[in-house]
């Protein structure tokens, strides 16, 4: 039986296939290419215009020797000139003309970018004129000839960093050319010339230099492009771990052995700052015992004993609780890593979960707390109907169904809050919302043990807003004013004043008890915060939420004269809410 052809064999030779794949020119990596020195990065090109002024220097060093030999007496030790008027010419034009070369060097060590007339047609003008004068010299000297082609070979070896091998390899044959002119030219003038084969070795020298010196530079500038690569990613990983430490929420400093701040990221500043540490200066050089005091001593007993100290201390103004850490930087150094971890974060995830705990608690709770309350407002219904009972008796009765109803309207906003429900504002007058709700409230504190009173020039106010949020909102605050909102033996004085602060409503419930203590003024509305035995801490923290979910904000304000002010901003009023 034939065997039908399987698909992955196809796809495996077409993988196989890509995994090799044809070479149509050498591998960057292995043979990496030689860039023009124009071409060069910025770094790289002003290491080479540095290299190609030294190398104009050199050679106005040499034309002021070759000066000095024509025109100075003591250029005789060096032999007589044959053609004196060619040598002058030749050395004080070679001394122009070097001048004007490291001019141009100069011009482009100083410049920036790439220019057009660069390294390359620098180093190919340069070589021309010494290859002329390598030419005209030894003739006009033939005594100093040797010492002139000499030198030439340095020139030639320079000029092979910078050009490539066909560049490199043709000025060597015009040096070649140039002595091979220059034996005939003196063969001819009937002048003692050199050796022929001293001629020929320097052809060779020159041929073997350039080469040489083109390979050896090939090899500097591949060395020169890995380094730079290299300084690159060394670059960039460490703007990566500057960054990652900047952004990491622990707190890390590093303090040197005099106890001076010497690296402090964004987590450390904001722990530690009074402040926010965006407005603040640095605190680099800054010395720590300036800062956190009592980190500082923490760090000290560290370095004596070599002991943690496991207990949370207090930092920054919201005063969160914070354990840090020390490692030391190196074995042999006194440089020290602080690490600052914000246990508040801890809490807040723990409170976060509690919350979402209490969600779910509440909701299996609902039917518990509403099968009570129907069959309490369902009796008072009853009662209302029977004909036995006084005014008195069915004013009681009213109360207990207002409370009922009440008590609903509470359990349901909770409910909301912990399922993120929106709120449902509606038109409401603020003034008489607040008025209607002291009235409601004696019914349940008498004016003896609380007085209330609504104040503000406005008489009416108009604005958008659930009802049942701002119902309980106003008890939650008006409650925690006649508990703690008042001097021992005295009956609290709470007000509840309306203004309007250019056109946004505001409404402030003031008392004229102790007021807060600014220690916890930081963390009044944090769940599960309280300052008292019986209290759930919730209070605030459900009326702050229930101001959010309906765009308003709910605030602490101290009161100079003694006092709590909790200032509640609405929203701001629309055109349609004006007053009529």
């Amino acid at each position: 039986m034939r065997r039908p052809r399987a698909k992955a064999c196809g796809r495996g030779r077409a993988a196989g296939a890509g995994s090799r794949p044809i070479l149509r020119g050498p591998d960057p990596w292995r043979h990496p290419p030689l860039a023009a020195p124009d071409a060069a990065p910025p770094a790289r090109l002003h290491s080479l215009r540095r290299e190609l002024y030294l190398f104009a220097l050199y050679r106005l060093f040499e034309s002021a020797l070759l000066a000095l030999v024509v025109f100075s007496p003591a250029g005789e030790l060096f032999g007589q000139m044959h053609m004196p008027q060619l040598a002058r010419t030749v050395s004080a034009t070679y001394v122009v003309l070097s001048l004007v070369l490291l001019a141009h060097a100069r011009h482009l060590h100083r410049a920036e970018g790439v220019l057009r007339g660069g390294v390359r047609p620098h180093v190919v003008v340069g070589l021309g004129v010494d290859v002329a004068v390598v030419f005209l010299a030894t003739h006009a000297l033939p005594a100093a000839g040797p010492g002139i082609a000499l030198m030439f070979v340095f020139n030639l070896a320079a000029g092979a960093l910078f050009l490539s091998v066909p560049w490199s390899m043709a000025f060597a044959a015009a040096a070649t050319a140039a002595l091979l002119a220059q034996y005939a030219w003196q063969r001819v003038e009937g002048v003692d010339a050199r050796p022929l084969a001293e001629v020929v070795m320097f052809a060779v020298a020159y041929v073997a230099v350039a080469a040489l010196m083109h390979h050896l530079g090939r090899q500097m500038r591949a060395a020169q492009r890995l380094a730079d690569r290299r300084h690159a990613e060394a670059a960039n990983l460490a703007e990566i771990n500057e960054l990652v430490i900047r952004r990491m929420r622990i707190g890390v400093m590093l303090v040197d052995g005099g106890g001076r701040i010497r690296m402090a990221n964004e987590a450390a500043q904001v722990l530690l700052r009074e402040d926010n540490a965006a407005h603040d200066p640095p605190m680099h050089g800054k010395l720590l015992a300036e800062i956190a005091p009592e980190l500082a001593a923490r760090l000290d007993q560290w370095r004596r004993d070599g002991e943690q100290n496991e207990l949370p201390m207090a930092c920054g103004p919201e005063r969160s609780e914070v354990l840090p850490r020390f490692t030391r930087l190196l074995a042999t150094s006194d440089a020290t890593l602080v690490f600052l971890d914000d246990t508040s974060l801890v809490s807040r995830r723990a409170e976060s979960l509690t919350l979402a705990a209490m969600g779910r608690f509440s909701a299996s709770l609902a039917h518990e707390i509403r099968n009570p309350l129907a069959a309490i407002n369902y009796a008072t219904q009853l009662l209302e109907e029977s004909q036995d009972l006084g005014p008195s008796d069915r004013r009681l009765l009213q109360i207990i169904h207002q409370q009922c109803m009440r008590t609903n309207g509470i359990v349901e906003s909770v409910l909301g809050l912990a399922r993120r429900e929106r709120a449902k504002p509606e038109r409401i007058d603020l003034v008489a919302f607040l008025r209607h709700f002291i009235e409601d409230y004696r019914l349940i504190v008498p004016e003896e043990n609380a007085r209330l009173q609504v104040t503000g020039d406005c008489a009416r106010m108009p604005v958008m807003f659930d009802p049942r949020h701002l119902q309980q909102i106003v008890t939650s605050l008006v409650n925690n004013a006649v508990r703690y909102g008042h001097l021992p033996g005295e009956v609290p004085r709470i007000s509840l004043h309306v203004e309007e602060h250019e056109r946004i409503p505001v409404l402030s419930i003031l008392d004229r008890g102790p007021g807060i203590p600014d220690a916890v003024t930081a963390q009044l509305f944090r769940p599960f915060f309280t300052t008292s035995e019986n209290g759930t801490g919730l209070g605030l923290y459900i009326a702050h939420e229930l101001c959010r979910a309906n765009d308003a904000e709910l605030d602490y304000v101290p009161v100079p004269g003694g006092g709590a002010c909790f200032r509640i901003t609405l929203p701001a009023q629309h055109a349609l809410l004006a007053p009529d």
